[in-house]
């Protein structure tokens, strides 16, 4: 993952979902079982925000939005296996551990809970938000929903991995 350039320097393990078909607009909320009988498979991943401002800590939340929520990079890594369906998301623990390029390892915890108490609840918030402007949420679109703990400082050189346990690891090393 390219290092140069990026202001903000974090990596956060997120869950992301795959959707398996379309959830168009329509004028009542989907609820939780309709949603997730829509996603085709759940990834352990990593985002690495940035933003184009040089002090993106005090450019205010609606400049952030508008810097597309600082969105930049996405690891997804392979799907689940299918038995995560019947996992309280919420409690899933998390573990990331950060090899960096000088110094010592480190690590650091978080769960689902830190994801607007559930990433289940994230994604249906999404889905809902969506529907509201007109927009599909369609097959094959990836919803990262939001990091399971408090983001990993990074330096050029520093390698990660996030280990999701049952649900599985995605890695990634942030370039010199």
């Amino acid at each position: 993952m390219p290092s140069a350039g990026n202001r903000m320097r974090v990596a956060e393990p997120e869950m992301a979902f795959r959707m398996a078909r379309d959830l168009p607009p329509r004028p009542q909320p989907y609820g939780v079982d309709e949603v997730l009988a829509a996603v085709a498979s759940l990834h352990p991943a990593l985002e690495v925000p940035d933003s184009r401002f040089a002090d993106f800590t005090a450019a205010g939340e609606a400049q952030l939005l508008a810097d597309n929520a600082c969105a930049r990079h996405f690891v997804p890594g392979p799907a689940a296996p299918d038995g995560w369906r019947v996992l309280d998301l919420s409690r899933h623990a998390v573990q990331a551990h950060v090899t960096p390029a000088h110094g010592p390892a480190w690590s650091r915890h978080g769960t689902g809970a830190a994801v607007l108490g559930d990433p289940r609840i994230a994604l249906v918030w999404l889905v809902n938000e969506l529907s509201g402007l007109g927009i599909t949420l369609c097959a094959g679109h990836y919803v990262t929903t939001g990091t399971c703990m408090v983001p990993l400082e990074l330096q050029p050189g520093d390698a990660v991995l996030a280990d999701f346990g049952v649900l599985g690891q995605v890695s990634m090393r942030f370039g010199d």
